[in-house]
């Protein structure tokens, strides 16, 4: 199974629990790969501009209480 045309009828054989099963799998694996990206732009200082903003806000009394 080498395709995206093949993995997509392969899925489309799938019963819908399996293809639940898949979708949570998919997902899974999204947010380990934003993990991942979030942690790299973190280590290399990628956040450094959008950190100190935050800083910047909380010592201004910029901040608001989240509704959730």
């Amino acid at each position: 199974m080498s395709t995206v045309e093949e993995i997509r009828a392969a899925i489309e054989a799938l019963s819908a629990k399996d293809r639940a099963r898949l979708a949570r799998w998919l997902q899974d694996q999204a947010e380990e790969s934003w993990d991942e990206e979030l942690a790299a732009d973190a280590a290399s200082g990628k956040l450094a501009p959008l950190l100190a903003e935050v800083d910047r806000d909380i010592e201004a009394g910029n901040l608001h209480t989240s509704p959730w």
